[in-house]
């Protein structure tokens, strides 16, 4: 989500993620040389899944059961974000948790600070590409390989926008800088033989002065799913308008197929109940989806937040989505 309009995510300093590479220490050149092909591992093409963005998981059970229900049905996947500027190790206890509900953990993998803007040269893509962070990377990608189950990792998201300090044109970056980025951040992995990992691309939908897509994209043999974030921000803004599902997404599922061959999903979706009927337009999502069985998967980014984005937001809203959810499958 365009994060102008967030509240900023919890976060530790700068320094934490710097010290806490440097004793990790980077990766030996001889084996920084080596380059392996990357598995790839991509979701059932028979299986289309409901996934699902909401404070308070995945660590909070009492969430995780508030949004089932609210939802009317357990989802397949549970998405969240983890920044690298905390320099915290893969989070196995809660990937664990969410496995045990039955769900896929989906970890939004973001490079940066959070909270802290987006001119944060540290994290210029050309020093991820580079090998500043490998240390940071080896070390959850073995932790990674050692949890074993299933994991979706969404690094660096929404890249073709301008808000995020991976995005092409802040920090120096350019969008060759990004496909280098995501290609030595994957290969990291590769070579420590971690075959448990769904790697998905993640642009926002695109707009008008968004970066193109196509020259954002690392190539399928580097990804496993494409997917996008997109929102119906109605009249909650003053340069906002209502847009129907397929209004705010059907651009940019032309160009993923455009560029891709890869499974396409939704890896963040809401509405707000400003300037339409929220009701209706959630009806709509699911007929739109009903009507366009190449998108696999959608995750609902269940919060009050820039405006409700809940479930929740009200009661129609609630039983719309309730009734559509059973007919998407």
């Amino acid at each position: 989500m365009n994060v102008a309009a967030a509240a900023p995510r919890a976060s530790l300093g700068l320094a934490v993620l710097l010290v806490g590479t440097m004793l990790l220490g980077a990766v030996a050149p001889a084996e920084a040389a080596r380059k392996v092909s990357p598995p790839h591992v991509v979701p059932s093409a028979s299986v289309r899944t409901f996934g699902i963005f909401t404070p308070g998981t995945p660590g909070d059970p009492a969430a995780y059961a508030a949004v089932t229900a609210e939802a009317g049905g357990a989802p397949d996947v549970v998405m969240w974000y983890e920044s690298w500027g905390t320099g915290g190790g893969f989070p196995a206890a809660a990937a664990g948790a969410v496995a045990e509900r039955g769900a896929v953990p989906q970890i939004t993998w973001e490079p940066w600070v959070a909270g802290a803007g987006v001119d944060q040269p540290a994290y210029a893509l050309s020093r991820i590409a580079a090998g500043a962070f490998d240390g940071y990377v080896t070390t959850w990608a073995r932790q990674v390989k050692a949890y074993g189950k299933p994991v979706q990792l969404r690094f660096a998201h929404e890249m073709n926008g301008s808000w995020y300090p991976w995005s092409a044109g802040v920090n120096g970056n350019g969008a060759a800088d990004y496909v280098a980025a995501w290609r030595h951040v994957r290969e990291v992995f590769a070579r420590a033989g971690v075959g448990n990992v769904t790697w998905v691309w993640s642009p926002n939908t695109p707009y008008p002065g968004s970066t193109p897509l196509r020259s954002l994209y690392p190539g399928d043999d580097a990804v496993d799913t494409v997917a996008l974030d997109g929102y119906n921000w109605g009249t909650s803004r003053s340069w906002t308008t209502w847009q129907s599902f397929w209004d705010v997404f059907g651009p940019g599922v032309r160009e993923l197929r455009a560029i891709s061959t890869r499974p396409i999903y939704v890896a963040e979706v809401g509405s707000t109940e400003v300037g339409g009927d929220k009701a209706a337009w959630i009806d709509d999502m699911f007929a739109t989806l009903a009507a366009h069985p190449e998108i696999r998967g959608f995750t609902w980014f269940d919060e009050n937040k820039e405006t409700d984005w809940r479930i929740t937001s009200s009661p129609s809203a609630q039983a719309a989505f309730r009734a559509g959810l059973p007919t998407f499958g």
